[in-house]
């Protein structure tokens, strides 16, 4: 995007011998804001430029910050309804202050500083209804937080991720009422920076990655997959000398050995910078690799930081099961029949999830069954307190049921306070290492576990958001409860225990 300073630079002639031409409308008749206030002329970028160019039906776009998708868009099906009979645009912001800046400083302001000529030939656009604006061709586009009723051809979501973390209910609105109403053949664009490996955000780009691997074609109602990694910008570099720490160093290394990214020295210092700045945001903000933006600690997640360590010291790994070492289990006999049992091996301080199995639906020998198949060589099974509570329709805990089934080595977790239970768990974290593949489900749910939202005060209230994740968390509160060693943890000490145990 340039500045201007005349309102007009181009002549009529120079319009009509493009105006069919739709990426030279794009890059020729709109001005918007940008962010000081400044009128501007707005010109594709090469990541605007880049989604233009391979653009689908259904697309997805997982980014860095700052990088105009939602600017883009906006251009992309104004543009679309101004110069279309009978279209209708929408754009969902996810909160009220970008709902006012989309649409005054993006889509008004573009239709109000048109050429004369185009809006002579486009007629008076209708604006009495707040935040939308309806053309004399019978198209129309609009700016909304919530779903409307009534098909668009083009639709837009905003920072959907956002809108899955804090308001679920909205974003499943979305899903079923929005999207679905947007037929094969129109176009949806979903873009947001990454919080959290779950919801529909996540799924959906999930899904889209998965078919990328797999090279299948897509059909008009599969999303596309688009990825914008902040190293991709040229403007993210820092000239100035700046010392790179180790911990930064190794995790340069990893890029370039694992993904092939090899970053050049002023890319470096920009990202230790930022890395100061933003902590453990970084992943959020900034993301280097997919797999990384959606490592990224949830806003109110209870183990943020410790997540946020687990990731950046790579405990996340390939650990086979020591065939000499016991595997102790641990449980959550979750509400609604939900159960998840953890198999971890103890290596001095260190403790090693190794496995990870759930399921509902089930009575108690299925999951003995499941223990039996696995042929671990097992130690203690640690159960919640309330295995202890007798059950209806036999009047025998669960238990004396175990017990009958020939279950031996049983404990029982203490009862505590929620609360306490996950400041346990927050001190055993420098302890634990995780199986990549085997419990990509427990580490993913750490790192969405978190606090419920409270729409009407704007703030989280002191209680878990009680989802699939907390099942997960739940069991490895069990452990984090009952484990003992004499060993402390001291800092730095998992870097040598990787050496001892996983080389």
């Amino acid at each position: 995007m340039s500045s201007v300073t005349p309102d007009q630079i181009l002549t009529i002639q120079e319009i009509k011998n493009h105006l069919s031409d739709r990426k030279w409308r794009i890059n020729n008749l709109y001005y918007i804001r940008d962010e000081r206030g400044n009128k501007v002329l707005f010109k594709m970028n090469p990541t605007q430029e880049y989604i233009y160019d391979n653009l689908w039906f259904f697309n997805i776009i997982t980014k860095a910050r700052q990088l105009g998708v939602t600017t883009f868009f906006c251009i992309l099906y104004l543009d679309q309804v101004l110069w279309n009979n009978d279209k209708s645009a929408g754009i969902i912001a996810h909160r009220q202050e970008d709902l006012k800046k989309i649409f005054k400083s993006k889509i008004k302001y573009a239709v109000d500083n048109l050429h004369p000529w185009i809006k002579e030939k486009l007629g008076s656009p209708n604006t009495d209804n707040a935040y939308e604006l309806s053309f004399p061709n019978g198209s129309n586009i609009f700016v909304s937080m919530n779903t409307r009723s009534g098909t668009v051809q083009f639709l837009h979501i905003s920072e959907f991720a956002y809108i899955c973390q804090k308001y679920p209910d909205k974003a499943e609105e979305i899903v079923t009422g929005s999207i679905n109403s947007v037929h094969a053949g129109c176009m949806v664009s979903i873009e947001s920076t990454a919080r959290g490996s779950e919801g529909k955000f996540f799924d959906f780009t999930m899904e889209a990655e998965r078919r990328r691997k797999e090279g299948q074609i897509l059909t008009p109602l599969d999303f596309k997959i688009f990825f914008f990694p902040w190293w991709l910008d040229d403007r993210y570099f820092l000239s100035e000398e700046t010392m790179i720490p180790e911990e930064s160093k190794n995790y340069f290394k990893n890029l370039e050995k694992q993904h092939q990214i090899t970053l050049t020295e002023p890319q470096q210092r920009w990202y230790v910078k930022k890395l100061e700045l933003n902590g453990d945001k970084m992943t959020q903000e900034f993301p280097s690799t997919l797999q990384e933006a959606f490592s990224v600690s949830q806003e109110g997640a209870y183990y943020a930081n410790q997540m946020s360590k687990v990731y950046t010291s790579r405990r996340i790994a390939q650990l086979p099961i020591d065939q000499n070492i016991k595997v102790d289990t641990y449980w959550d006999l979750g509400q609604n029949d939900f159960n998840v049992i953890i198999f971890a091996q103890t290596i001095g301080p260190i403790i090693r999830i190794v496995d990870l199995y759930y399921n509902h639906g089930e009575g108690l020998q299925h999951y003995v069954q499941i223990l039996e198949e696995k042929k671990y060589r097992y130690g203690k099974h640690v159960f919640p307190f309330d295995v202890n509570v007798k059950e209806l329709g036999t009047g025998m805990t669960r238990k004396e049921q175990l017990y009958a089934m020939g279950m031996h080595n049983i404990y029982i977790a203490p009862k505590l306070l929620i609360a306490d239970g996950i400041e346990a768990t927050r001190r055993i974290f420098p302890r634990l290492w995780f199986d990549e593949e085997r419990t990509q489900k427990l580490y993913e749910a750490l790192v969405n576990y978190r606090k419920q939202w409270d729409d009407k005060l704007g703030q989280f209230k002191d209680a878990p958001l009680h989802n699939e994740s907390s099942h997960f968390c739940d069991a490895l509160r069990t452990l984090s409860t009952t484990w003992r060693e004499d060993l402390p943890v001291v800092e730095g000490y998992e870097q040598e225990c990787e050496q001892s145990f996983f080389t």
